[in-house]
């Protein structure tokens, strides 16, 4: 709990009498998050969460809570930098020796000091695995690099400190920080914004420092809805107390309309509630190493079991399956850079490429990730008549009349026609509506020129061409921006007025008396107004139909035509008003005020106050508004769909807006009924609802994040049981905690792959919680996409980065594996074949830059090749989507693959070696040569082989290692009888023992394809 009280003249803000002021370390290595309590504001005011309220006895305008997200270290002897490079070189070692092959390699190599147990030469021990380490310690550098570039970037905010001391003005203990570029002043200090601290202020103004009042301020916790808390002035007579709320809250990615803040600090480091609400990052793994380090320990244990000359040879294929696997993963990720088809696409880990190709769920976003954040006006419904689009004009005349008749105060003649009644009677509704909407909101027009706030040319000319709308939600813009294009225009606001403009240019002034903003509670948002020219209060409300039906005055269409709009994917808002004497309002303020000032109950006060004037509401309208879709999102989700991926949708919206969202971007599909979970509050409720829900089949479940909390706690498998048969999953209002709960549960129910996709900080923690994280770059700032694996644009993109870069990459790395795997058994083999042969003598087969070479220079590039290789077109795996449901299954590297290759190499090795021992001419360097160059041989044909579209690279590697091979014979005298290989019997010998080899593998591949094909060969024949 953050208590101040009794400042001293000079300091502004202050802490209790005879307590010291905490220090508080202020180093940051993270963006500062603002949130901020604010004292004093010019001009208009608009922020992300709420607006800020009038506060009629203070010559403060307003009050605001200022958080900021401050990560504090300890002061510590030694450079934080060093810290900070050795904790990730460590890392890195500890991430690399987690694999059982390196850990494995690391203990042989240690053990050849000791002389005993020595084999051959020590460089051909830790050459190998240093230069395994070294590659994987420059790709990670490099990503570490490209990191700490961008926090640095978003970390460099510069502000400017202005001291009670630099202003002459006593002492600093209190000092205040000045946004750069919001003003300047004399006695400013450059300082970033890692300096903020507890009680330090964001100011304009010297009166500030005068001020003699505290803060009360609930203990930090991770509900991130509410917030409650006091400001007392104790200098006025008499003294001043006012409550603080949730909308006097000023969070990050705040947008300030008009003006400037001032605020002071509650929550720092530990205690702000994003951080609450996010996780530590972990460091991931894709289930493809995973996979591959369970078949080197079958590996090894075989060849334990065979001889221990295999296992001191194996090391130098098993050290180049991890360089090899390691270069594959830096070319997928420089391929979906370089994809001009989804340009923007950024790899920020390239570890995991592969699990995009192995996906299962999908867990996304909302706002800003589906869609665009950008609402538009469809719809507006008076009960009798209905307006679209296409007859907006009409409503533009009605509202042209109605003012038209007043300017002129045309008397009403007498006896009237009754089509004039009717006219006249649905203008009057028409204008009461728009007017309605015109006024119930929380929006603030700004007015820029070039690009700068200009306020007082806004006071007096409210010029179209410059006036911006800012509010916390796109749906409040639609509205307003609607009643601009048919005659009524939102001109002006601040905290205690609004302006209009009629369409003959007059302007209508308001005085804001209250305001009571939409909670999720309340699913509705109300404003009393008093009109400057006749004095009349009115209340006007709207809100969700759920709500408002039991509040407005009866009527028989609300709910059908409720119906109707919702099913056409709208978001339907019901607009209500009621009239109030200046009796009945005085009396409602005085309860009202004294709610707030609760510290215990104060949400059921308030609302219980508030509730007493929602009774008997006239109903004006039903408003229609779409939420318009990013950019092919709809053949994204069925491309997901069809490749056996399922979608679940995470969302902090209301449950209404989460269920038009998805029908409307075809999450649920027209065929698939949709069970709103009923909400539940314990036990009992839960068991009842679960076992509804379980009667349902094939249906789509949405559920609000106060019910999933529920079910979790008593019914956790049960509920994931349920839900994960569900062709697809809504949850809405959920906290990002929540967010990163579910797909943890999903991993541990399923042991399935999934794929989190945000574009927010509420995103974050459910980004990194998942096997791969994708961020969406959008109006919310980079925080997701900084904190994902992958980086995105557009959602859209999404479709090709897992049915092509995905599939691609798994298959690939796949091939690639399981090829360097039965490159090292076949040499292995033969090493077995010629120890047995010379009754195990310990004696080994290849020697020196032999054994070497053949796993680099000789062998490495057509191998590595294979990384270009592609069964189909990028264009039909787009297609064909089904292409990826296939790849869920893990063939294309399983138990069933890996033995076939490893009786292939056990094959082609014996062949080989036991060809080679048939033809030799009674000399051993004979057995050599022919057995080296058929091996060389065969593992290019093989590479041949297993290629299913050529690439002129691969054409180019096969070239040059074969050039590289009959170079290097020149220099191999001392292990190869180079005039031996120039006769016709050395070359009669290895293309028998090359065709014996390969020649079955090339038939047995020919009838496979042929009687049993691959899914994809009609695809590309």
């Amino acid at each position: 709990m953050l208590r101040k009280k009794r400042p001293k003249a000079s300091d502004g803000l202050a802490w209790p009498p005879g307590k010291e002021r905490p220090e508080i370390p202020t180093q940051c290595d993270q963006q500062s998050e603002i949130q901020l309590l604010y004292f004093s504001t010019r001009g208009n005011q608009e922020h992300s969460e709420a607006i800020a309220l009038k506060n009629q006895n203070l010559d403060m305008v307003g009050k605001l809570a200022l958080e900021t997200s401050l990560s504090s270290l300890q002061k510590l002897a030694f450079s934080w930098h060093s810290l900070l490079l050795s904790h990730t070189f460590s890392k890195v070692l500890f991430n690399q020796f987690k694999y059982f092959f390196n850990l494995y390699f690391l203990f042989l190599a240690c053990s050849q000091f000791v002389p005993e147990m020595r084999l051959g030469a020590l460089y051909t021990y830790w050459v190998p695995l240093g230069f395994v380490l070294t590659v994987t310690i420059i790709r990670e550098a490099v990503e570490e690099i490209r990191c700490y570039m961008r926090d640095k970037e978003v970390n460099s905010q510069i502000y400017s400190k202005l001291t009670a001391r630099a202003m002459g003005e006593g002492k600093a203990e209190s000092f205040v920080l000045l946004p750069t570029g919001l003003g300047s002043s004399s006695g400013t200090v450059k300082v970033k914004s890692s300096n903020i601290q507890v009680g330090d202020l964001i100011i304009v103004e010297k009166d500030l420092l005068q001020i003699r009042s505290y803060v009360y301020a609930e203990e930090p916790n991770i509900d991130i809805h509410n917030f409650v808390g006091t400001f007392t002035r104790e200098d006025s007579d008499p003294p001043v107390n006012e409550s603080l709320s949730i909308e006097n809250t000023l969070w990050a990615s705040t947008v300030i309309a008009s003006g400037t803040v001032v605020g002071v600090v509650l929550y720092t480091g530990r205690e702000l509630r994003s951080v609450m609400n996010t996780s530590n990052p972990r460091s991931k793994i894709g289930l493809f190493d995973l996979e591959v380090n369970c078949l080197t320990k079958i590996l090894f244990g075989a060849l334990v079991v065979v001889s221990l000359v295999m296992v001191a040879l194996q090391h130098f294929a098993g050290r180049c399956l991890r360089v090899n696997l390691d270069m594959g993963k830096i070319v997928y990720s420089w391929m979906i850079r370089r994809d001009s088809k989804i340009p923007g696409t950024v790899v920020r880990s390239s570890t995991i490429p592969e699990q995009l190709g192995r996906i299962s769920y999908l867990l996304t976003d909302k706002t800003g990730t589906l869609t665009q954040n950008e609402m538009v006006f469809k719809r507006l419904h008076l009960g009798t008549v209905a307006y679209g689009l296409d007859s907006m004009d009409e409503v533009q005349s009605h509202i042209f009349s109605i003012y038209t008749q007043q300017s002129q105060e045309l008397p009403v003649s007498k006896g009237p026609t009754l089509a004039t009644k009717v006219r006249k009677t649905l203008s009057s509704r028409v204008h009461e509506a728009v007017k309605a909407i015109a006024l119930c909101h929380n929006v603030t027009p700004v007015y820029e020129s070039n690009g700068v706030t200009d306020q007082a040319e806004a006071e007096r000319h409210y010029e179209d061409s410059c006036r911006v709308y800012q509010a916390a939600s796109p749906d409040e813009v639609a509205l307003v921006q609607w009643t601009e294009s048919v005659g009524l225009t939102l001109v002006g606001r601040d905290q205690s007025s609004v302006q209009l403009r009629t369409p003959g240019g007059h302007i209508l002034n308001y005085t804001i008396l209250q305001i009571f903003p939409f909670t999720y509670e309340s699913k509705r948002m109300g404003i009393i107004v008093r009109d400057e020219s006749t004095g009349e209060i009115t209340f006007y409300m709207k809100g969700a139909d759920v709500v408002m039906a039991g509040i407005v005055q009866y009527n028989d269409w609300l709910e059908e035509e409720c119906g109707n709009m919702a099913r056409e994917g709208l978001r339907v808002l019901v607009v209500a008003k009621k009239s109030l004497t200046e009796e009945q309002y005085q009396d409602f303020e005085a309860r009202y005020v004294q709610a707030k000032l609760s510290v215990h109950d104060r949400s059921l006060k308030v609302a219980t106050v508030i509730e007493s004037l929602e009774m008997e509401m006239e109903l004006l309208c039903l408003t229609g508004v779409e939420d318009q879709l990013q950019a092919d999102v709809r053949p994204t989700l069925e491309t997901l769909r069809n490749a056996g991926i399922k979608v679940w949708m995470l969302t902090g919206d209301k449950l209404e807006t989460a269920t038009c969202t998805a029908k409307n971007a075809h999450l649920v599909t027209r065929t698939q009924d949709i069970h709103i979970f009923r909400l539940v509050t314990n036990r009992g409720e839960a068991h009842l609802e679960l076992n509804a829900f379980r009667r349902k089949h094939d249906c789509a479940l949405v559920i609000s994040g106060d019910s999933l909390e529920v079910c979790l706690k008593y019914y956790e498998y049960e509920f994931m049981e349920l839900a994960c048969q569900c062709p697809a999953v809504i949850c809405c209002r959920c906290a990002p905690t929540q967010k990163a709960q579910i797909v943890r549960l999903l991993q541990e129910r399923t042991g399935k792959l999934t794929c989190a996709v945000g574009d927010g900080g509420n995103d974050v923690s459910m980004i990194q919680e998942a096997d791969c994280g994708v961020g969406v770059e959008g109006k919310e700032g980079k925080q997701a996409s900084l904190a994902a694996d992958f980086s995105v644009t557009q959602f859209k993109h999404l479709g090709r980065l897992l049915m092509v870069h995905g599939r691609n990459s798994y298959k690939r790395s796949a091939a690639l594996s399981q090829f360097v795997i039965h490159r090292s058994l076949c040499i292995s083999t033969m090493q077995a074949v010629f120890s047995s042969v010379f009754y195990f003598a310990s004696v080994p087969l290849y020697q020196g830059f032999l054994i070497i070479g053949y796993s680099t220079i000789y062998t490495m590039f057509p191998v590595f090749s294979l990384v270009l290789d592609k069964d189909v077109k990028s264009e039909v795996a787009m297609l064909y989507p089904e292409l990826y449901k296939d790849l869920l299954k893990g063939r294309p590297l399983s138990y069933k693959t890996f033995l076939i290759w490893v009786l292939i190499s056990i094959y082609q090795g014996s062949i080989i070696m036991y060809g080679a021992l048939l033809l030799f001419e009674s000399e051993f360097v004979h057995i050599v040569a022919i057995s080296f160059t058929s091996l060389i041989l065969t593992e290019l044909l093989m590479v041949a082989l297993t290629i299913q579209s050529w690439h002129w690279l691969m054409i180019v590697a096969e070239l040059l290692s074969l050039s590289c091979y009959i170079a290097s014979l020149v220099f191999l005298h001392e292990f190869i009888d180079v005039y031996f290989i120039a006769t016709l019997s050395f070359l009669w010998k290895v293309t028998v023992i090359t065709l014996v080899s390969c020649l079955p593998l090339y038939v047995l591949k020919y009838l496979r394809r042929k009687f049993s094909p691959p899914s994809y060969s009609k695809l590309t024949s």
